[in-house]
């Protein structure tokens, strides 16, 4: 397997994991709507907007309303900045669970 696949590869399933640990998957689905919107909605909204990514962050670490409707997402103020930048790359590429 070439380096950057297995990159991509632990990425994917380290990104599984925190939103697993932390609660994202109760509200949020890879490809459909439950409380909150898709991983893969969430995506394809901030396609080709450079500040998606700082935006998601502080988004998932406040918390807060507005975005998607009046539902409230809760603050995950646990998350490191390094799970934060997984966590959302992975949000932005489309949320890939599968090769």
């Amino acid at each position: 397997m070439p380096v950057a696949q297995a990159s991509a590869e632990d990425e994917k399933a380290i990104a599984i994991a925190i939103a697993k640990q932390n609660a994202c998957l109760g509200c949020h689905a890879i490809n459909k709507k439950i409380v909150g919107p898709s991983f893969q909605a969430i995506a394809e909204k901030y396609k080709g907007d450079a500040n998606a990514q700082a935006f998601l962050k502080n988004k998932i670490a406040k918390g807060g309303s507005g975005s998607w409707g009046v539902v409230p997402m809760p603050a995950n103020t646990k998350l490191n900045d390094a799970d934060l930048s997984t966590l959302t790359s992975w949000i932005l590429r489309g949320a890939p669970n599968k090769n």
